[in-house]
This record gives C-alpha cells, sequence and structure tokens, in this order.
C-alpha cells in the first residue's frame, strides 16, 4: 500500500506524476500530477489510495472527488495534461506521454522541487528534477492521486467521445481493442480521434 515515504525522503514540495492511455487505440494520452501540501487530509483518501487499476470505477470516482475537495481546502494541488492522438503520432507514445506529464505538472501553478515519475523511464529536460519509481502508484500517495486523476479524468474524456463517434463502444472500453472497437472499426472505419501509428489503424490507413 502507498504511503509518504517516498515523499518524505525529499526536502522541499514532491509532485507525483503518472499517465492513462497508453495502450488504447484511440484518443489523448492523460496525465495527472498530484502536490500534498500536507499530509493531513482526509482519512478516507488515504485510507483507499492505489494504483488506479485495483480500484473500481466507483472508487475511483470518490477519490477524485475527494481531491478535487481537499485542492479547495488547499491540502493538495493538482495538475491535468494531455496530448493528443495527432501528437502521439507525430512523437510516438513514450515521448507523448511525457508531453503529457510536462503539461500536468505545469498545470499544477507550482513548480514542485521534485517529481516522483511512475515507471522505469524518465523524460528529458523536465520542468523539474525527477525520479522514476516503479509501480509508484502502488507505493507513494502522490503518485497515486495522480494516477486516479488521469483515468478518471480520461474515461470522463472517452465517455464524451462514445457521444460524438458512437458505434465503438468507447464508454466502456476507454479506446481499447475491444470486440465492440473492432466491429465499429469495420462498420464506420476510423475516426480522426484514432491514433494512426498504432496497429491495426496503421495497417486500416495502409
Amino acid at each position: 500500500m502507498p504511503d509518504f515515504k517516498f515523499e518524505n525522503s525529499f526536502c522541499g514540495t514532491v509532485a507525483g506524476v503518472d499517465e492513462a492511455g497508453r495502450g488504447p487505440w484511440v484518443g489523448p494520452v492523460v496525465a495527472g500530477a498530484v502536490i500534498f501540501l500536507t499530509q493531513d487530509v482526509d482519512s478516507y483518501l488515504l485510507k483507499y489510495l492505489n494504483d488506479s487499476k485495483k480500484l473500481s470505477a466507483k472508487r475511483r470516482e470518490e477519490l477524485f472527488e475527494i481531491i478535487k475537495a481537499e485542492a479547495q481546502k488547499h491540502h493538495l494541488r493538482y495538475g491535468i495534461g494531455q496530448a493528443s492522438a495527432e501528437e502521439i503520432d507525430e512523437l510516438n507514445i513514450l515521448q507523448a506521454s511525457f508531453l503529457a506529464m510536462s503539461r500536468a505538472v505545469e498545470n499544477l501553478n507550482t513548480r514542485p522541487d521534485m517529481a516522483l515519475i511512475d515507471g522505469n523511464r524518465l523524460p528529458k529536460n523536465f520542468l523539474c528534477p525527477c525520479q522514476c519509481l516503479i509501480k509508484g502508484d502502488s507505493l507513494s500517495y502522490s503518485v497515486s492521486a495522480a494516477s486516479i486523476v488521469a483515468k478518471v479524468y480520461r474515461d470522463a474524456l472517452m465517455k464524451e467521445m462514445a457521444l460524438k463517434y458512437p458505434g465503438y463502444g468507447f464508454e466502456k472500453n476507454a479506446g481499447y481493442g475491444t470486440k465492440d472497437h473492432i466491429n465499429g472499426l469495420k462498420k464506420y472505419g476510423i475516426t480522426p480521434e484514432h491514433r494512426k501509428s498504432f496497429k491495426p489503424i496503421k495497417d486500416m490507413v495502409a
């Protein structure tokens, strides 16, 4: 379970950073960044913070609402950034993920002294010093909160996209290559939001 151990090992403000949506065939990649300004926050939040993939959609949405409420109380700050499907095709998914992370940190409206970035790869020329934290969303409250912010925000974007492009099941599959998505591609073709550098979209374009 996550805690504040990694945050406490640095001086100054520490941001946790994570992304959602590297694997889907459609839509943006979204990053979240969270700084806890105090560790005296809602106990329910700390009790259930974890890797967003280990939580139900309902629990993630509950926690995101608490994160927003704690931000209103100035107990934490959160930022959201994204990189579009077009940017993913132009840069590749890894670099687009780093771009989304950079935008999320920019949207914190404060420059952290350190960023804990989930995973095993560090972006170059980041906005502040940064350190990788493998499985960080299971180890650090800040990274875990960032993963929830990114996941809930992206899921909401995909539900909006499902209204614009019905027939692909985006509201359920979040853009991953499910049976509904494949059937939608066969019936309606690709949308402007599809990642043309990803298979099988690349093959369909060709």
